[in-house]
Formats: C-alpha cells, sequence, structure tokens
C-alpha cells in the first residue's frame, strides 16, 4: 500500500510539472492553428465535443467524411431531420472547414425548406410555417459557423444570400454581404450590399446603402441595376435634385413567358 500511495504521488508530482508545459504548447499549436480551439456552445456541446475529440483523435477528418456521406443518404431519402443531426456530428468534428458549415445551412434553408413549400401534401399554413422553419434552421447554422470562423467573407456571403432569397430581411442581407466585403469577399459582395440596404424597410441602412452606390457610382463601377437602386435611394432619403445623378430611369422588361418560371 505504502508503495502505491508514493507511485501515485510521483503520478501527481509529474503531472503538476507537465501540465504547464502541455498547455503553452497547445496554446502555441492553437496560435498556429494547427490545433482547433475548443467551441463554446454551452455545457452539453462542450462535453460532447470532448467525448468526439477523445474517442476519435486524429481520425475527425474520416469520421466528418464518412458522417457527410451519411447525411448525404438521408438526402436522398428526403429525411431532413437526419440530415440535420448527421450534419451537426460533421460540424463539431471539423468545426473549422467553411463547407461543411455551408453545406449544413444549404440543406436546410433551401433543399428542406423548398421540399416542404411545395409538398402539396400539406395544408398552406403548414408547408409555410415548415419553410419558415427550415430557413431559420439554415440561417442559425451560418451564424453558429460564424462564431468559430467570424473572418471567414465565404459564410457571410452565403448568409447574405439566405437572407435575400429565403428570409427576404435585406438589411440583415446587407449587413452579411458588407462583412463579407470588409473580410476580403468577392468585389460584387460590396454592390450587394447596397442593394440589399435599399430594399430595407430601415431609413439608416438606406443612407448605408446610398453611400455605397454612390462611391461605386463615382467610381465609374454603374450598373443598370446600381443606377435603378441608387435613384430609388435617392427618392427614399429625399435627396436635392441638384445632387442627384443624370441617369434616366432603368426600365424593366417584362421576362420572356418562355424563359420559365421566374424564382
Amino acid at each position: 500500500m505504502k508503495r502505491k500511495l508514493q507511485a501515485a504521488a510521483v503520478l501527481l508530482v509529474f503531472g503538476l510539472v507537465k501540465l504547464p508545459i502541455e498547455q503553452g504548447t497547445t496554446q502555441h499549436l492553437r496560435a498556429m492553428k494547427l490545433v482547433d480551439e475548443p467551441l463554446h456552445m454551452g455545457v452539453g456541446e462542450n462535453m460532447g465535443q470532448m467525448g468526439l475529440a477523445a474517442v476519435l483523435g486524429g481520425l475527425r477528418g474520416l469520421a466528418a467524411s464518412i458522417f457527410q456521406l451519411r447525411a448525404h443518404v438521408e438526402f436522398t431519402n428526403v429525411n431532413w431531420a437526419q440530415v440535420d443531426s448527421y450534419y451537426r456530428l460533421v460540424t463539431r468534428l471539423q468545426p473549422r472547414n467553411p463547407r461543411y458549415w455551408d453545406e449544413a445551412s444549404w440543406h436546410m434553408a433551401y433543399n428542406a425548406a423548398s421540399y416542404y413549400l411545395y409538398n402539396q401534401e400539406l395544408k398552406p399554413a403548414l408547408r409555410g410555417q415548415l419553410y419558415s422553419d427550415y430557413v431559420k434552421r439554415g440561417i442559425a447554422i451560418l451564424n453558429e459557423g460564424l462564431t468559430v470562423l467570424p473572418d471567414n467573407a465565404r459564410l457571410w456571403q452565403k448568409l447574405g444570400d439566405t437572407h435575400w432569397n429565403r428570409s427576404k430581411d435585406f438589411k440583415a442581407s446587407g449587413d452579411a454581404y458588407w462583412n463579407s466585403f470588409q473580410h476580403g469577399g468577392l468585389n460584387y459582395t460590396e454592390r450587394f450590399a447596397g442593394y440589399a440596404y435599399a430594399q430595407s424597410n430601415d431609413p439608416a441602412s438606406w443612407q448605408k446603402g446610398y453611400s455605397i452606390l454612390k462611391k461605386l457610382y463615382d467610381e465609374k463601377k454603374a450598373t443598370p441595376g446600381l443606377i435603378e437602386f441608387l435613384k430609388m435611394l435617392e427618392q427614399n432619403l429625399h435627396i436635392p435634385a441638384a445632387q442627384r445623378i443624370p441617369d434616366a430611369p432603368t426600365v424593366r422588361k417584362t421576362p420572356d413567358p418562355q424563359a420559365g418560371p421566374q424564382r
């Protein structure tokens, strides 16, 4: 018994000496983006993530790929709850891979939402509710991904797209596109931020949109769409006539009836 206690004491002392070294090494690896920071998603979520990390260790990438394939199988079976569940695992195994957050959101906000919206077997009110719920779920996934990757231009752009196309929250869309542009996103995200702000119901957003689009106009980067939105903002913001752009309003053409549905 005495020897066991001595051995335990030695291990405890060794562990206390070793702990600061390991913590310093871990912090260094995290700073180099070679080791993931723990996700702060609540006690339950963190315990789940630690359990997965402990069990799978260096096989997390392989496991994420396997669960992604399982999610695809459930997608073909239109089992949306299982698709969501598998992508929850995937994004927790590989939280720094923006493609997984993008795919998870796409399945919910577009595939699942559209499936229910056009499901003629359901009552219209239920179809609308399920559509709204899955759009919200897709947006929540992107917001969750952005807590892990706040500087990722792609995820900000996808959030802007989803608010524009699905929730129709144009202020949120403008904010997301603007964040994408500020983090190195494609040039069109700046212009789309202006377009989105122009369609909001918020006068402060109109002013943001006007500033963005007027700057692009002055830089000789005007397009027919930019001119249309800029003139709309001039009217909404009561810009004096002398300060308005001289371009004539854009005339919209009626879509070709043979072109198919316009969505």
